[in-house]
C-alpha cells in the first residue's frame, strides 16, 4: 500500500470513529506502524498530527451538530467522542472562544478542519503555502 493510500485509509477509520474511543496508540495498532512512523507520515501529509486531527475534527463535528440541530450538548459531546460535557464544553471553548450554547445561537458553523481529502494530498506541497489553515488560535 502506497502512502496515500494508507492516510487515506487513516483519515477514512478516523471519520467514521469520531464517537468512539482513539488516540495514535490504537491507529497505530490497526494499521501495523509504530505510533512514530505513522504520525510522521500523516503530519507530513495533512499538515497536523493524528491527535490534533481527531480533536479538531470532533470539533467542527460538534459545531456543525449546535448549529444544524437541537440535539442536547451533553448529546453532541457524547457523540463527538468526549466522556462528559464538561470536557467538552472546555474542548470547544478554547478552539472556538465560545461556550457551546454561546456557538449555538449565534447560528454560524464555522469548522476548524474540514475533513481531508485525495485533492489535498495531489496538491503540490508549493501549493501548501497559499492554504489558510481554518485553526482558532
Amino acid at each position: 500500500m502506497d502512502m496515500k493510500d494508507l492516510i487515506l485509509e487513516i483519515i477514512e477509520h478516523i471519520e467514521s470513529n469520531l464517537d468512539q474511543e482513539m488516540n495514535l496508540d490504537t491507529i497505530a495498532d490497526k494499521f501495523g506502524y509504530s505510533k512514530f512512523h505513522l504520525n510522521r507520515i500523516f503530519c507530513e501529509t495533512v499538515r497536523v498530527t493524528i491527535y490534533k486531527y481527531i480533536q479538531f475534527r470532533r470539533l467542527s463535528v460538534a459545531a456543525e451538530k449546535l448549529v444544524t440541530t437541537d440535539k442536547p450538548i451533553v448529546e453532541i459531546a457524547y457523540d463527538t467522542g468526549y466522556q462528559s460535557q464538561q470536557a467538552f464544553s472546555i474542548a470547544f471553548r478554547q478552539f472556538y472562544g465560545y461556550a457551546p450554547l454561546q456557538y449555538r445561537r449565534m447560528g454560524v458553523f464555522i469548522p476548524l478542519l474540514k475533513r481531508f481529502t485525495v485533492q489535498n494530498i495531489m496538491m503540490p506541497l508549493s501549493s501548501y503555502a497559499n492554504i489558510s489553515m481554518p485553526f482558532a488560535a
